[in-house]
């Protein structure tokens, strides 16, 4: 008994143990948990407006996220030059680092605004009844006005999660979540003197929240500490040397998440397909979902700044260890929210129920209990996934991570998906097993890549000799 007590204090005082990855991942995990709690709560509000604006929502919202996240990944990308930047010691190339994500952020915003006058057609290409088509339509032009603002906060985060200083990440996305929340019940329904503009409201509200939050970053960054120590905003100029470094590392990662974005929208508007109800009935799914998966994100992101500052510094042994802490905490988790998932679905859906009346709620409630258990199963071959992505992002071998989802995503994903279900007209249980396949594969391809130990030897970030700035305030 002693001795097992010896091991479990070990694991948790060492370096990179649970204690040290849960102070910088547990803001990480209540920050992208808030994310998956206002999109949680957009979607129930939505419900609520009308069974249409839910069915909308998933689809538009997702292909709005699957184009910014191409620029978001490229941006967000800064956390890991800022944290082999810190473990290597060379502070004053920080606030350079992060500049340079948010020039990525204007690109991406010009892009996604550039995008607008096409959505009409692209919905109408993808085949949902009239109705659902046209609030995808007006959910995604004014999506797509927001970009800019998420795009350039995600870079500004990269500051402080590099750093390992996530507390401050929590509270910025606490803020923008509340100010989301609260625009949603007013916008959507109409209150407190507004009009109700449905699932427009819904858009605006997303947006003004994501302005907020660039704005709270910003005013972060003016603290003097912080541009005496990493140059936070005397680094603000564009550095094209330092720029094209984080577009070789950072764009295959935002092309990873536009690729892996791209495949679950595919899979998404051919599940629409089969009908609203359907389509209603999956969404309910994801969005249950992303409360398991956003907060294993946040794990993914301390799993990598542990590895981008063991590696900063020299040390893989560390950035192995972190690793498997991360897994472990990541699978427990995944393992819990899996048997509610099969266990007990309606302690997840009863918020959604409230919403509509008994009768018509049903079968949509019957297909999200099956989508659900699809989920469980799934879940737990996603934190694989999750984890070792994020270790092997953390190094820099960010191109295998882009190319491998590519081939899976193509071939394992979106094709399968549409022979099965619009040339096929496969049912919805053929659909989920299919997207069941993928992850679990998924999950497979990235633990043998980091199994192999490329990513030891791997760094983004410049030799000191050759930095124009190797001081350490």
């Amino acid at each position: 008994m002693d001795s097992i007590k010896s091991v479990i204090r070990d694991r948790w005082e060492r370096q990179n143990g649970y204690r040290q990855i849960l102070v910088i991942a547990l803001p990480l995990i209540l920050s992208t948990g808030s994310w998956s709690v206002k999109l949680f709560v957009d979607r129930v509000l939505l419900s609520w407006h009308s069974s249409d604006a839910l069915a909308a929502a998933l689809p538009a919202g997702m292909l709005n996220f699957a184009l910014m996240s191409l620029f978001i990944g490229t941006a967000g990308y800064t956390s890991t030059f800022v944290a082999q930047y810190y473990g290597a010691k060379r502070f004053q190339r920080i606030g350079p680092a992060v500049w340079q994500g948010f020039y990525v952020a204007i690109f991406g915003g010009a892009v996604l605004i550039a995008l607008i006058p096409f959505a009409g057609r692209f919905f109408a290409f993808v085949g949902h009844d009239p109705a659902v088509a046209e609030l995808e339509v007006t959910y995604f032009r004014i999506l797509c006005l927001g970009a800019m603002p998420a795009i350039a906060s995600a870079a500004f985060a990269g500051f402080f999660a590099g750093r390992g200083q996530t507390w401050p990440v929590l509270w910025v996305n606490l803020v923008s979540a509340v100010v989301n929340i609260v625009l949603d019940y007013v916008l959507i329904f109409g209150y407190w003197g507004f009009p109700e503009l449905g699932i427009a409201g819904a858009a605006v509200a997303t947006i003004v929240s994501s302005s907020v939050q660039l704005l709270v970053y910003i005013a972060l960054l003016r603290q003097p500490k912080h541009n005496v120590r990493y140059n936070a905003l005397k680094g603000w100029r564009f550095d094209r040397i330092l720029f094209m470094r984080l577009m070789r590392f950072g764009f295959p990662n935002g092309l990873q998440f536009f690729i892996e974005m791209i495949g679950f929208a595919a899979f998404v508007l051919f599940m629409g397909r089969l009908g609203t109800i359907s389509l209603a009935g999956s969404n309910l799914a994801f969005n249950i979902n992303m409360l398991a998966f956003m907060p294993m994100i946040g794990v993914g992101i301390g799993v990598s700044v542990v590895v981008g500052q063991s590696l900063g510094s020299n040390r893989p042994d560390l950035a192995e260890r972190g690793v498997a802490t991360g897994f472990h905490i990541a699978f427990v988790y995944m393992a819990t929210i899996a048997a509610l998932y099969a266990f007990v679905p309606n302690i997840f859906l009863a918020p959604y129920a409230a919403g509509f009346d008994t009768e018509s709620f049903a079968p949509i409630r019957s297909i999200a209990i099956v989508a659900l258990r699809f989920v469980a199963v799934y879940s737990l071959f996603d934190t694989l996934s999750i984890i070792y992505s994020s270790a092997l992002k953390g190094a820099g071998d960010t191109r295998f991570v882009m190319l491998m989802l590519l081939v899976l995503s193509l071939l394992g994903l979106v094709l399968p998906s549409y022979i099965a279900l619009v040339v096929l007209d496969a049912g919805v249980n053929v659909g989920w097993s299919i997207l069941t396949v993928y992850v679990i594969v998924t999950g497979f391809a990235f633990l043998i890549r980091y199994r192999g130990a490329k990513w030891k030897s791997m760094r983004v970030i410049e030799d000191a000799a050759s930095s124009p700035s190797t001081s350490a305030t």
